[in-house]
């Protein structure tokens, strides 16, 4: 990692410059705001540390820059300070700090705080890579605008009322519900390996075309579980993984790709698999117009006990008004849809036919061919 040190006093620099270095960071200084601004501009740190009081622009003033700018992904900023007072950590927090060292500072409490900013820098990587290979799935289709914000959210808000719920203590936790955020998205991610002849096919799809797009779920299962086997530790793979595996799996066993059913199928694909669908019964597509909340609620119901987890029903049900607050914050405006050719792609497969019943016959309605 590449740190950026800023400081107007040369001994100061060069002592900071020195501990970081033997802790086997590269270092790289500035004497003010301005050329650090600068060398953040040129890209290659993440992490800054800066003294609190410098001529020109003091190391507030170089909070809110950073914070008002725009540079190569998030800056982690610790302010090297002899000031102690609340109001002063209350001014640099608010100005976009994120740490504190006092001075004169220790090395190995320096250390320390540099490997907590690492640490949020990872998450933060990881959580951006995670998001653009759900885009790289997605841009195959031109229809699906927000989908992927939508989905993400009401699969938190399922999420996150369960984890509220008692019987569901022993598999839910904080870290799962974030978990669950992160990786819904890559439900799809498999569509990446099916053929645009299928997946942009206008019209229904032919019995051996709908297996070929069932395979999406074996498709980005495999691409992740591969990229489990080289990161073991890696928790959100596994989630993810179960994600694109199961999301299509139905409650009475009648889903693909493996037929699970109950509480066989993991609890992410369980919740998920309403997410995706609630999301393609209300969203506009060049075939259908959007159905209303109602109507969805009335399908998704339905289908309680057969398509989808009861409990997971019963979520839905109790988090409805957050379903709509979503779905009226991340509202497509219909440019994409409108642009995409008349002919598009999986859109003529949705989740919900006009009338079709929740469990639907598998080439005229099976989720698989759409965003679900």
């Amino acid at each position: 990692m590449r740190i950026l040190v800023v400081d107007d006093d040369e001994i100061a620099r060069e002592l900071l410059g020195h501990t970081l270095s033997q802790a086997g960071y590269e270092v790289v200084c500035a004497s003010n705001g301005h050329e650090a601004l600068e060398m953040l501009r040129a890209g290659g740190c993440r992490l800054l540390i800066s003294d609190w009081v410098m001529p020109e622009m003091n190391g507030i003033e170089l909070c809110r820059e950073i914070r008002a700018g725009d540079f190569h992904g998030y800056v982690y900023i610790i302010l090297l300070t002899s000031r102690n007072h609340t109001h002063d950590i209350v001014e640099g927090l608010s100005a976009g700090a994120d740490d504190f060292i006092a001075k004169p500072f220790q090395p190995a409490e320096l250390c320390v705080r540099i490997r907590a900013g690492e640490r949020i820098l990872t998450l933060e990587t990881r959580d951006l890579a995670i998001f653009a290979l759900a885009k790289l799935a997605e841009s195959r289709d031109a229809d699906t605008g927000a989908h992927l914000e939508r989905m993400r959210n009401y699969s938190h808000v399922i999420a996150q009322h369960l984890c509220s719920i008692p019987a569901f203590h022993q598999e839910m936790s904080r870290e799962y519900v974030q978990m669950i955020y992160l990786t819904s998205p890559l439900h799809d991610i498999g569509k990446v390996g099916i053929p645009d002849s299928v997946l942009l096919k206008p019209g229904n799809l032919t019995p051996d075309e709908f297996e070929i797009m069932e395979r999406h779920t074996l498709i980005g299962a495999e691409t992740l579980d591969a990229a489990l086997r080289e990161h073991p530790g890696a928790e959100f793979l596994r989630i993810g993984r179960d994600i694109a595996l199961t999301h299509h799996e139905r409650f009475d066993g009648s889903g693909y790709p493996t037929g699970l059913k109950g509480r066989d199928i993991p609890l992410c694909g369980r919740i998920v698999a309403l997410a995706d669908v609630y999301d393609a019964l209300t969203t506009k597509r060049l075939y259908k117009e959007a159905f209303s909340h109602a109507r969805a609620r009335s399908i998704i119901l339905e289908g309680d006990g057969t398509h989808f987890d009861p409990e997971i029903v019963q979520a839905f049900v109790q988090t409805e008004e957050k379903f709509l607050a979503i779905q009226k914050r991340f509202a497509d405006d219909g440019a994409a849809a409108m642009a995409a050719p008349q002919s598009s792609s999986a859109a003529r497969r949705s989740a919900v036919p006009e009338a079709a019943p929740v469990v639907p016959t598998p080439v005229s309605f099976e989720p698989s061919a759409t965003h679900c």
